[in-house]
């Protein structure tokens, strides 16, 4: 069966309210960035040639008209995408911490990406897709999280690749521990994990990432296990093979917002590539030397849906290393 989209991803479609300068009066000044995290990783694939769907939910207002435009301008399909009239669309407000980390604030009680029902799941979206990404903000929920989970058991029906990436946000979850059920449901279901180093410590209790990792893959069925560790690079698992890549470090960061994302883009990317099968150490390394060029791309630039690195950009970037390292 031919496969209309590379990759759906189902989620959360939001706008992040990013510091951008200060005014005359001396308050913060706010770019609205059209955001959200699988939406992120759609824009990373597109930017690579990659034929991507969106499945979610925005409010019929003035936001949710920006974030349809905004995804229509980087060509994900929106066929998936619903309106909400009574439910306004997510925002999140992003403060930039020292050093480019980020601290969330969201006015969601309930937004828009929370309200998207099961019977409005795009099927044809997901039947006919290579991979199905999501994330753990859609099941913070019980409405969306009914959505997730039945995007989950289709894509699997029609034999996808299932990709998952927690993406904890704390604030989004009534309790850690929901968090934590959710998010064993979304490692269960998966073949890809994408998860962070703080996201793998807490999930686990283990410290060191190495065995931290080593209890999930023994614990669960993933194929493929990616790490993202920012500045000090990444990780990938693979059966018994385990490779690291250092970070780059770019001297204009300016924040970190969708480098997770990206990162997670590129890797679905080398599977697209590829296919998705065991890959030797040296395919993990270019996988993940790959990924980790474009994340430090995109943490020069404010936002990230729009403004994901071209594929020209990020063998550059990976050229100067190699040379620099020579």
């Amino acid at each position: 069966m031919e496969k209309k989209f590379d990759v759906t991803a189902l989620g959360e479609l939001l706008i992040d309210f990013t510091e951008n300068g200060v005014s005359p009066q001396g308050n913060p000044i706010l770019e609205a960035n059209p955001g959200g995290a699988v939406c992120n990783v759609l824009s990373m694939l597109n930017q690579l040639g990659h034929t991507t769907g969106f499945i979610g939910k925005v409010g019929d207002d003035i936001f949710g008209e920006q974030l349809t435009r905004a995804l229509e301008e980087v060509h994900i399909a929106t066929e998936g995408l619903v309106k909400d009239r009574e439910v306004p669309t997510t925002l999140a407000f992003v403060h930039t911490l020292p050093g480019g980390d980020r601290d969330f604030s969201f006015y969601r009680n309930p937004g828009a990406d929370m309200m998207l029902g099961k019977e409005e799941v795009n099927v044809s979206m997901v039947e006919f897709c290579r991979i199905f990404h999501f994330g753990s903000l859609s099941m913070t929920d019980k409405i969306s999280r009914e959505a997730t989970k039945y995007g989950v058991e289709l894509a699997k029906k029609s034999g996808a690749v299932i990709s998952f990436d927690p993406n904890l946000r704390p604030p989004l979850w009534k309790t850690l521990n929901d968090a934590k059920e959710q998010i064993d449901f979304g490692i269960r279901q998966c073949d890809i994990l994408k998860i962070s180093d703080n996201e793998i410590q807490w999930f686990t209790g283990e410290e060191d990432l190495k065995k931290a990792a080593e209890i999930l893959l023994e614990k669960y069925d993933i194929k493929l296990l990616l790490l993202s560790m920012g500045k000090e690079g990444s990780m990938a698992f693979q059966g018994d093979k385990m490779v690291s890549v250092s970070g780059i470090l770019q001297p204009d960061t300016i924040e970190t917002t969708g480098a997770g994302d990206t990162f997670c883009g590129c890797v679905l990317h080398y599977v697209l590539e590829h296919g998705f099968r065991a890959y030797t150490e040296t395919e993990l390394r270019e996988m993940l030397a790959f990924a980790n060029a474009a994340a430090s791309i995109v943490t020069t630039r404010k936002g990230a849906l729009r403004v994901m690195p071209k594929r020209e950009e990020i063998l550059s970037t990976l050229e100067k290393i190699s040379c620099n390292s020579k």
